[in-house]
């Protein structure tokens, strides 16, 4: 295999893998809407922080415990996430079908940035309700993500493509 097509290869493989897990996080928070706010919900109630031994912090008063604002935010992450899912299966499709890169790369860069909206929307929500306190694996996984999008990035948009 030569180098175009295996840059290619990898460019479209890594599309539809990011279509895929977009349409599966937007099927998951579809189905489980109620579970996924009430996730949003501990968070933003700062829940964690109350388990024993619960944390005195001066954070208390940002606590949000209404959970029609609960269901609000998760609103918004499962719209950017299914912006981001049909912007990657359209970039995906003109990668394997269409014109290839240069028609992929919009619908590429567009699922790039629906995707780091999300991220940075529960990334910084995260933060102002102190999930660095209890739920550091749930920051550690925000900050992952967002490596990956920062990633795929450079490999749909570098200059060998």
């Amino acid at each position: 295999m030569n180098l175009p097509a295996s840059v290619w290869l990898f460019q479209s493989l890594h599309a539809l893998g990011m279509a895929l897990w977009l349409s599966i996080a937007v099927i998951n928070n579809w189905r489980g809407f109620a579970g996924s706010a009430r996730a949003v919900g501990g968070t933003m109630s700062m829940a964690p922080l109350l388990a024993e031994p619960a944390v005195d912090t001066p954070l208390w008063s940002r606590r949000v415990r209404s959970p029609a604002l609960h269901r609000a935010a998760l609103m918004v992450v499962l719209a950017l996430q299914a912006v981001g899912a049909v912007a990657f299966w359209a970039g995906s499709y003109a990668l394997f079908i269409g014109d290839g890169l240069p028609a992929a790369r919009p619908w590429l860069n567009l699922g790039l940035s629906a995707f780091a909206a999300f991220l940075f929307a529960m990334h910084l929500g995260g933060l102002w309700f102190g999930y660095w306190i209890r739920q550091e694996s749930l920051q550690h996984t925000h900050l992952a993500l967002l490596l990956w999008v920062m990633a795929a990035f450079f490999l749909f948009n570098h200059a060998w493509a």
